[in-house]
């Protein structure tokens, strides 16, 4: 392990990795305990047509991606909300037609798109300094905003009719939910694309769920397999010269399978 920090783009993709790793394991708690697993799927897909529009008419990637996204997630919300859509139909739509508009406007696109396979899969090593700072920056307000709204988070997560009974405010957590979960996966995105984002917002709280007793110590097992599944995902990956996404969803998985296993046959939870 220590012998790869050498390289800069090592220690890129490591800090990048960790950053990733706690946002996405903080995020899925509320995901997976909300039902959300879907719009996150959603927003992900969403995010292909986002970088398309950016590569068609040379935009700054994240920029015009992140405000794609924003703006999917936010009319997932209200037409799941406010219209007579269902909310799996809402994200249905719009997750095909972002999908369709991204293929249209690359194919629109005279320049040969080489990158479009890390932008599908992931390419964590191709992480720059710039990007890592972007991480952190973003890492900082987002956990500053679950930390601020703790409690009505976890009132909203829980039961979002009572919250609002009690004067919380469902509405802006909500629409704000949404917000940070665009940014969120558009950021993640080059660490395990668009097809792999989703296990990282799934697996983590599933992992956690079937040990963690209450909210906190529920969230702070998904962040331990979060962070634990992408540093030893992107070692392995690197001396065995295999994608580095797809290795830290399935170091997940392997997590998820040995805890399923030990609490089916030998611990089961009060």
């Amino acid at each position: 392990m220590i012998s790869i920090l050498k390289y800069q783009f090592m220690q890129n993709a490591l800090m990048a990795g960790l950053v990733v790793g706690v946002l996405c394991s903080v995020l899925s708690v509320f995901v997976v305990l909300r039902r959300m697993a879907f719009i996150g799927q959603g927003i992900a897909h969403a995010a292909f047509g986002g970088i398309a529009l950016a590569l068609l008419f040379n935009l700054d990637l994240y920029i015009t991606t992140t405000v794609f996204c924003v703006i999917i997630a936010v009319l997932i919300g209200i037409t799941s909300r406010k219209g007579k859509l269902s909310e799996d139909s809402s994200i249905g739509l719009f997750l095909t037609t972002s999908m369709a508009l991204g293929v249209i406007l690359l194919k629109l696109r005279k320049e040969y798109t080489t990158d479009l396979m890390g932008y599908l899969f992931g390419n964590i090593l191709a992480v720059s300094r710039t990007d890592v700072i972007r991480l952190f920056v973003l890492g900082i307000i987002v956990l500053g905003f679950v930390i601020y709204y703790y409690r009505q988070l976890q009132f909203f997560t829980f039961d979002e009719e009572m919250a609002q009974v009690s004067n919380i405010p469902v509405k802006f957590l909500y629409y704000a939910l949404l917000v940070i979960l665009a940014v969120v996966i558009v950021l993640s995105v080059q660490i395990v694309g668009i097809i792999l984002v989703s296990a990282f917002l799934i697996i983590p709280a599933t992992v956690a769920l079937l040990i963690g007793r209450h909210f906190l110590q529920v969230m702070l097992i998904s962040i331990v397999v979060g962070v634990t599944s992408t540093l030893s995902g992107l070692t392995f990956s690197y001396y065995a010269g295999m994608p580095s996404g797809a290795i830290i969803v399935v170091t997940m998985f392997v997590i998820f399978s040995i805890v399923w296993l030990i609490r089916r046959f030998v611990w089961k939870k009060e």
